[in-house]
């Protein structure tokens, strides 16, 4: 076992060698190859354990967006919970009692919308990206977005990270007071099936580290176990300057070179780079 423990750390060690190889070019690359995402887009999800930030997409579900904007401004989330921490899946949050009595009150927001998937192409800022992709015939980024193309339509694509609404059957029973994000491997046959509103760019760890629930589909079985949401706010509420994160453009000469230095890895550790790669693993640099 002391030798496993002696492995692991070696390997571990390894491993952030690696990290920051591939991040040591990042420092050079100009400010003009990065963006500010803007504050009307973003929101802030404050737990117990810290803050995660949330930016939005409503050039891919505008409806959505506006409707969680509405919620939020509401105070519908603050004091409302993570109900469900499903291993190499999902966690979601939102109102334990949605659908009983004791529900909360959504407010001013809508009660239903149609699911929202696609942008045109040609209105988009689509850069494609060279994958053989087993879900669509065109894989790339839009605004830091990853997304899937038929050719002339994008959709978001369900990369780690990624912030989903949360629906029962009919593709009108959600409206964005049940939300989820992507905390597994990613689950791609979940594209256009259920609306992407965006991703976390900050405090993931947060999310993706939290207790498994023990229930069906991984929901917690007692509110004892709940993770308790202190408040999610928009960023606009914040004051000056509240977001600090930079996310690098996805149409850049720099995140072209990222692009190539991830799909041919060749830092001395690596045995056999694979000289391919796929758009979830493909990862937007941010500082």
């Amino acid at each position: 076992m002391k030798f496993y423990v002696a492995l692991f750390g070696f390997a571990s060690l390894i491993f952030t060698v690696l990290l920051n190889a591939e991040n040591v070019s990042l420092e050079k690359v100009s400010g003009s190859e990065w963006r500010t995402p803007k504050a009307e887009s973003v929101i802030v999800m404050q737990l117990d354990s810290g803050r995660v930030v949330i930016e939005l997409a409503p050039q891919f579900a505008p409806n959505h967006v506006a409707n969680i904007k509405q919620l939020v401004s509401d105070g519908y989330f603050d004091g409302s919970s993570i109900i469900r921490s499903q291993d190499n899946y999902v966690v979601q949050w939102g109102d334990p009692e949605e659908g009983s009595p004791q529900a909360r009150s959504i407010g001013k927001a809508r009660s239903k919308l149609k699911v929202e998937f696609f942008g045109d192409n040609s209105e988009l800022n689509f850069e494609p990206i060279e994958s053989r992709d087993a879900y669509a015939a065109e894989v790339g980024f839009v605004d830091g977005f990853p997304v899937a193309s038929d050719g002339k339509r994008a959709w978001l694509a369900h990369c780690y990270g990624m912030v989903g609404v949360s629906r029962g059957m009919g593709d009108d029973s959600g409206n964005g007071s049940g939300l989820y994000v992507v905390t597994g491997h990613a689950p791609r046959h979940l594209d256009r099936n259920v609306t992407l509103v965006g991703r976390v760019i900050d405090g993931m760890s947060l999310l993706s580290s939290l207790p498994r629930g023990t229930g069906d589909l991984g929901f917690f079985e007692s509110a004892e176990e709940y993770i308790p949401i202190k408040s999610m706010k928009l960023a606009t509420s914040l004051g000056n300057k509240p977001v600090s994160q930079q996310i690098m453009n996805t149409n850049s000469a720099a995140f072209k070179e990222h692009i190539a230095k991830r799909t041919t890895r060749s830092e001395e550790w690596f045995l056999e780079p694979t000289g391919k790669i796929e758009l979830c693993n493909v990862g937007v640099p941010s500082r």
